[in-house]
């Protein structure tokens, strides 16, 4: 991340951190609720080092880290939710930033690998960020479609209305890292496909 020192990183380490967009593997997730309880008593520096692999924003992770413990997951998503409404300016301008395309999964046809970087070069062309969907409750062979769909669909929007809805996406794939973090992965399709 932009801006993380090698101590920030290390303190990072403390927590397991979940898969960011564009990779296939979660990473190690805490399926205990030990996570939770790892997360409340984790250094502040190591809470927000964790968070920032769910959301590139440095407003928003101080904010989710600020207001522990929390005494549910659900709890911890809800403020994450809330801070992620409040996503304006330069701190949803930062959370974009961090954001990368994803590569499709292995043994993808060449002509999805073509039509897909296409249209990821021309939505980043007219956007300035990547294009960002959380793709949880689709199965992986749906993810393509769906995502290929999305981006069309989104391409045709004015700039203020697509900053809206990839606000919506951040605040949807920022929940999804953050329960693999904790350790709840209760999604029908993994949201690393998120592009």
């Amino acid at each position: 991340m932009a801006g993380d020192s090698n101590a920030a990183a290390a303190r990072a380490r403390a927590i397991p951190a979940p898969g960011r967009a564009g990779h296939a593997s979660g990473g190690p997730a805490v399926r205990t609720p030990e996570g939770l309880a790892a997360f409340n008593a984790a250094p502040a520096g190591a809470a927000e080092a964790a968070l920032l692999a769910c959301c590139g924003s440095r407003g928003w992770a101080r904010r989710v880290a600020a207001h522990r413990p929390y005494p549910t997951l659900d709890a911890l998503l809800a403020a994450a939710d809330e801070a992620g409404y409040d996503l304006h300016g330069e701190d949803l301008d930062e959370a974009l930033a961090d954001e990368t395309s994803a590569d499709l999964p292995p043994g993808t046809p060449a002509a999805a690998h073509t039509a897909w970087e296409a249209a990821q070069s021309q939505y980043e062309s007219r956007f300035h960020h990547a294009f960002v969907i959380c793709l949880d409750g689709h199965r992986p062979a749906e993810q393509l479609n769906q995502a290929l769909s999305a981006i069309h669909t989104r391409m045709s929007h004015p700039p203020e209305k697509e900053r809206a809805i990839a606000a919506d996406e951040l605040r949807r794939l920022a929940r999804a890292r953050l329960s693999r973090l904790i350790g709840r992965a209760d999604t029908v399709g993994s949201p690393s496909v998120p592009v």
